[in-house]
């Protein structure tokens, strides 16, 4: 399991330094004292670092750039961590072991951001954190194939992330209509795009942002199809696990109000949430 810290960065939020004028003699006037900002008491797995379950590498959310673990979510956090006066830390692992709450309840990480879909059986084992990103499931085919939906699709092969609500999505679309397309299971993106790229598969389903970002590297792939699935994802903590939700959950809340939160979603997508 690779783990890597991300140096933090401080913001001097809610910092006000006042500035008096010194009386002369001996009046005994003192410059008022500079105004602390309160840290959260929040019981972290490790001091002064706050862990995070992620799942690599998923562009734009999460994946590695020149050594280092950057994306949307990796901001986000980063919000959190700062709150907090921590470092934030990224812990790779395999996708079922966030989703299913066992490394949450381990104690491998204090929080999972891995653009993690919010589900109720999901929410049965772990507490999601206010919704933080619209998602819609996307189909990602060469772009010289004539596929335009799932319709077209019909005895060829559709790839999917194992454990994903894309992946329902897939097989529900198969029960549906009499099972006509071979579904093949992926452990990660990378693996779904690798199956394109290398013909063992002649569509991807996933989430409709990496696959926009990878159809947007690679030129020869395009995104055919979007379904609205009205899916949201989510930050998550251990089951109760109140005083680390209260405080990620009220950073969302001033990260949206405050213009930070539409800045780290221009950075990432290039785009604001309300022009998405």
């Amino acid at each position: 399991m690779a783990q890597t810290i991300r140096p933090k960065v401080l913001l001097a939020w809610g910092l006000a330094l006042s500035f008096g004028l010194a009386g002369c003699g001996t009046s005994g006037a003192e410059a008022p004292e500079e105004e602390q900002r309160v840290v959260p008491d929040v019981d972290l797995v490790s001091d002064g670092r706050l862990l995070t379950c992620t799942h690599l590498p998923y562009d734009p959310f999460q994946f590695e750039q020149d050594g280092e673990v950057v994306g949307f979510d990796v901001d986000i956090v980063d919000l959190i961590a700062d709150e907090l006066d921590v470092e934030q830390a990224i812990v790779d692992m395999p996708f079922e072991g966030i989703q299913t709450g066992v490394a949450l309840d381990a104690g491998e990480c204090d929080i999972a951001a891995a653009a993690m879909t919010i589900t109720d059986e999901r929410s049965e084992v772990i507490d999601f954190a206010y919704p933080y990103f619209n998602a819609a499931q996307a189909l990602l085919v060469e772009r010289a194939s004539p596929v335009r939906g799932l319709d077209g699709l019909h005895g060829q092969r559709l790839a999917v992330q194992e454990g994903t609500t894309g992946a329902a999505f897939a097989e529900q679309y198969n029960a549906d209509n009499g099972e006509p397309i071979e579904l093949l299971y992926y452990p990660n993106l990378s693996a779904l795009t690798q199956s394109l790229r290398s013909e063992e598969s002649d569509g991807v389903l996933s989430d409709n942002g990496p696959l926009h970002e990878f159809a947007q590297v690679y030129r020869d792939t395009e995104v055919t199809a979007e379904f609205d699935t009205g899916e949201q994802y989510g930050l998550a903590v251990r089951q109760g696990n109140t005083e680390l939700l209260d405080v990620v959950n009220r950073v969302l809340e001033e990260a949206r109000a405050d213009g930070r939160y539409e800045e780290i979603h221009l950075k990432w997508f290039g785009v604001t949430p309300n022009q998405w």
